[in-house]
């Protein structure tokens, strides 16, 4: 059986605000798997396990570039928010969203290879990539980027530097935008429930079934529970179904209805989502030196 470290009870506590007993426990039963834990938590404690779901450690930021109907959208990585304020690396990360959107690169290997300067280095993008690595003192990294040229028109919104979104549309450009916006705040995981993966739908099936057994009520009874519970599910992760954030007297359907807009797909970018990244623990650290100190002595 694995052993239930306090490093990564700490970690599931943080990533899903459980009580840290309840990470314990959850961690034992599932043998030191996290998504198993997450997901015990999920069915002893309900939707708490998942509101922190969001956060997120490693660093970077998210950047657009957008030139008529064709745009891009970029994570670029590092390893601590004082160089994602960084002029050089926020250059990089902008120069390489632009190249994106104008040069079309297959994947990352293909994008770092084009041509660029910056800062003394290249003459390709890799190079001054490297070169920015020797000069800062820190890794930096293309993780991920979508590309739009399907022609129709694009609305973006960024949430500081580390959230971004790509609406695509036909029709009023204001009611796109505040659709972008709405896609940040609210994070829905599709355009509409039929576009929700079936794997999240399973796992969410799953969780609503142990809830539902627990209650002791006939088969049939504790069915029609897990089929409202998925069917709730998926109108909350599901864009077009969700209460609109500039009025939740409505959905964003009805809302994109009222202003005469279509919206055709959007991509949503979150800084470091799904990236573990290693805590240190800093008294450990302090301790382990004091220690070598002494023995030198």
């Amino acid at each position: 059986m694995a052993a239930i470290t306090a490093s990564m009870v700490a970690e599931l506590r943080a990533k899903t605000d459980a009580p840290m007993m309840e990470c314990k426990k959850a961690l034992t039963e599932a043998e030191g798997n996290f998504d198993k834990a997450e997901e015990i938590l999920r069915v002893k404690l309900g939707n708490k396990a998942g509101k922190a779901a969001s956060r997120v450690t490693a660093e970077g930021v998210i950047s657009i570039a957008i030139d008529g109907n064709t745009g891009a959208i970029l994570e670029t990585n590092s390893e601590t928010d004082f160089v994602a304020k960084n002029d050089s690396f926020l250059a990089l990360a902008k120069a390489a969203a632009e190249l994106i959107a104008k040069s079309n690169p297959a994947d990352v290997a293909a994008l770092s290879a084009l041509p660029h300067s910056q800062d003394g280095f290249g003459p390709t993008l890799e190079d001054v990539r490297k070169g920015l690595i020797g000069k800062i003192g820190e890794n930096m990294s293309f993780r991920r980027f979508k590309r739009f040229a399907n022609g129709g028109k694009l609305a973006s919104y960024l949430h500081g530097t580390r959230i971004g979104v790509i609406v695509e549309y036909e029709g009023d450009e204001v009611a796109a935008k505040d659709v972008a916006m709405h896609v940040a705040a609210m994070k829905p995981v599709a355009l509409s429930s039929k576009d929700v993966s079936a794997d999240l739908v399973e796992k969410e099936r799953s969780i609503a079934s142990q809830k539902a057994a627990e209650s002791g009520k006939p088969a049939e009874i504790i069915a029609k529970m897990v089929e409202g519970s998925v069917q709730k599910y998926l109108k909350e992760v599901s864009l077009l179904n969700q209460p609109f954030v500039k009025n939740d007297k409505q959905t964003v359907e009805q809302m994109l209805k009222e202003k005469g807009t279509t919206v055709k797909s959007f991509t949503l970018y979150v800084v470091g989502e799904g990236i573990e990244k290693k805590a240190d623990d800093f008294a450990a650290e302090v301790a382990a030196q004091v220690a070598a100190a002494k023995q030198a002595a």
